[in-house]
């Protein structure tokens, strides 16, 4: 009787709040993709596969009422103490009725019904998993295809080839092509082909056309088989000490999203050329149990170096990882290492208890012997390497607590240790703490710390997201952290902090403002005076950013953003930055077309003051160009889907530059003071 008035009473509510759903919006994953640029030095990633799940999910929902712990999770959009309150509430009262009543379980707020909304579902009746028959012939097959290229011709085009020794034999189009079919998330297969700009195609160094191909096959939930990959996939473990190869998100708005969690095997159709396995990988789990084994072989790039002694030690002093196979130098190091990788996991879960045992070992052909810089004095080095780890979570009550703790063949250490807390109706809190020692070496990883990969860092994360309103949300973090050993470009142990404060106002579906102060500062070589030791300062970065997001109607949308940075303000070398656009996006209901466009403005002192905005694409992809100096730029993409079954996208790009002559450095120098781009994309369901 108590349920059924509790739902009579969510019933009329949501008869209001579904008036204010909103489409799920996407500052905070801009945000986090940005921030992931800035911390790979501007390197933009490839692995589409976060953004392929999203529109999976939009196709087909999350059941809710038929979810497990991994499937909720891969949502990333809710914290491990809404998972766990989500599947108690399951237990003890039954199956959901209405998507609204979710806001009777604690820790669940109204904002994240609305963000979640989208991707899931609550049915009574449980589909079948469907036969072998079915699952192989009656899902959707697509075909996409995408072109791309910058009009400007760089110097590497421009080179006279018979003199030149390094130069861009290939053509300026980047190309990809990618086939997959899938079943409602139980089965896929595919392929992808993909050429970068400069790269020969069906000549020269790449006579078998595309740079680089792809095949996958992956099966899920057939007996006790959990997953089944053939071909390319990722591995995942733990908190990302040992092995993350998916996407990951580090320090953002989004306070509380610090724990890593993922299955263990995930099909891999990315164009990226890198961080990913080769071969085959299984789960097989029975009860509480779950047991994952994997190898791989593939070969992969690097920097090849000949021994010319009497020894003839040859040897690689790096691992190569941008893909790109155009000049003599690049396609040199195309394929030289070859890497074999055995690894395997074991999980047992108990209730709200789950523990996990993970292992990983890399063999190579080549020994790996970098150069004698002190930074490098505990780089990863040798013919094979070893990562092992416990990891563990435990949900008691409005707590969540999680860490893994990991080690390699050398017995060098790495600690991380995490909890999450819904501490009142109105307020979620997250700490993490990280211990990783200065030897401590792994390779594909991504946990939560400040350095790239988890290496040489201690560090205390403390993070706090409330709600003292419904339209109101304030979240807020700190960081301080320290550097035992040198690093590139830092010669001497070093630390530093960094803090964020956001506040985001939400009045209703139309209406969007966030405005965010952002304060970092870390050591760095200083030699002004040109001494034999430089010493190692801090400088501090702190950048203010206001966004408005406004819906004027139901097909037209406007944003705004306008955003300051201040660099080393009182140092030595002090730069300031400014960037502000515009957007306007228009997506006319129960139309074939939409599209949007953005205007921008950008001018700072120099590198240092550099600003990142991200800005929408063609379907699966998205760019975040680094902005520094002073100019000008404008974007406007355009979306038409005659039939349902085809889809096709334009994206025209410009930057001009008000006071250079030329763009960009090395090959990619373009003598002009404007940089322009075309892309194209079509897909086609069948």
């Amino acid at each position: 009787m108590k349920r059924l008035i509790s739902i009579s009473i969510l019933f009329f509510i949501s008869l209001h709040v579904r008036s204010q759903v909103e489409e799920t919006t996407a500052n905070t994953v801009e945000q986090q993709l940005e921030n992931n640029t800035e911390n790979n030095e501007d390197v933009e990633t490839e692995d589409d596969a976060y953004l392929q799940q999203m529109q999976q999910f939009l196709k087909h929902p999350v059941d809710l009422n038929r979810a497990d712990v991994n499937e909720l999770s891969e949502l990333r959009i809710l914290t491990p103490v809404q998972v766990q309150n989500l599947i108690l509430y399951r237990e003890l009262v039954g199956k959901l009725i209405d998507v609204y009543e979710l806001q009777a379980l604690p820790a669940w707020d109204l904002y994240t019904i609305r963000k979640l909304r989208p991707y899931i579902t609550v049915s009574e009746v449980t589909e079948e998993a469907g036969s072998l028959k079915n699952r192989l012939r009656k899902g959707e097959h697509t075909l996409l295809f995408r072109a791309s290229q910058v009009l400007e011709r760089s110097k590497g085009y421009l080179l006279d080839s018979s003199t030149a020794s390094n130069f861009y034999p290939g053509s300026p189009q980047k190309l990809m092509l990618r086939y997959k079919y899938n079943y409602r998330n139980l089965v896929q297969y595919g392929m992808l082909a993909e050429k970068d700009a400069g790269e020969q195609f069906f000549k020269g160094k790449q006579k078998a056309g595309f740079d680089f191909y792809s095949f996958h096959l992956f099966v899920r939930k057939t007996g006790i088989i959990q997953s089944l990959a053939i071909g390319d996939f990722t591995v995942n473990m733990g908190q990302g000490l040992v092995q993350w190869q998916s996407l990951a998100f580090k320090k953002s708005a989004d306070v509380l999203n610090i724990k890593r969690e993922s299955p263990v095997l995930r099909p891999y159709n990315s164009a990226a050329e890198t961080n990913f396995h080769r071969g085959v990988g299984i789960t097989i789990g029975k009860r509480s149990w779950q047991a994952t084994v994997f190898a791989s072989y593939k070969k992969i790039d690097a920097n090849f170096v000949a021994d010319t002694s009497r020894d003839q030690n040859d040897h690689v002093s790096s691992l190569q990882t941008s893909g790109y196979h155009r000049t003599t130098s690049e396609t040199a190091d195309k394929g030289i290492q070859t890497q074999l990788v055995f690894g395997a996991n074991i999980s047992y879960r108990y209730k709200r208890l789950h523990l996990g045992v993970n292992g990983i070992h890399y063999q190579f052909k080549l020994p790996l012997i970098k150069s004698p810089d002190p930074y490098n004095k505990y780089a990863l080095s040798g013919r094979g390497s070893g990562n092992y780890s416990v990891n563990y979570s435990y949900t008691f009550r409005n707590m969540h607590f999680f860490g893994e703790a990991a080690f390699t063949s050398s017995m060098d250490m790495a600690f991380v240790n995490g909890l999450m807390a819904s501490v009142s109706s109105v307020a979620d809190l997250a700490v993490l703490y990280r211990n990783i020692s200065r030897s401590y070496q792994s390779l594909y990883t991504s946990a939560f710390t400040e350095n790239t990969y988890p290496v040489n860092e201690k560090g205390l994360y403390a993070g706090i997201s409330i709600r003292p309103a419904a339209a109101l949300c304030i979240d807020a973090y700190a960081d301080i952290y320290k550097f035992p050993w040198l690093k590139y470009r830092v010669d001497a142990a070093s630390g530093g902090s960094d803090y964020l404060l956001q506040f985001t106002y939400r009045p209703g579906k139309r209406l969007e403002i966030y405005t965010r102060y952002h304060s970092g500062s870390k050591g760095i070589n200083s030699n002004p005076a040109g001494l034999t030791l430089p010493s190692v300062l801090q400088q501090s970065r702190k950048n203010w950013r206001t966004q408005v997001s406004y819906r004027i109607s139901r097909e037209i949308t406007l944003r705004n953003r306008t955003e300051i940075v201040w660099f080393d303000m009182g140092g030595q070398m002090p730069e300031e930055g400014f960037l502000v656009f515009f957007d306007l996006l228009y997506k006319p209901v129960l139309k074939p077309f939409s599209g949007n466009l953005r205007l921008h403005y950008f001018e700072t002192g120099g590198y240092n003051s550099r600003l990142y905005a991200y800005e929408n694409d063609v379907l699966y992809g998205y760019s975040i160009p680094v902005f520094y100096e002073k100019g000008y730029r404008y974007y406007i993409n355009i979306n038409y889907e005659p039939l349902k079954k085809i889809a096709v996208w334009l994206r025209w790009s410009q930057t001009i530059y008000s006071n250079k002559t030329f763009t960009g450095s090395g090959l990619d120098e373009i003598q002009s003071n404007q940089k322009s781009e075309i892309k194209i994309q079509a897909l086609y369901k069948f």
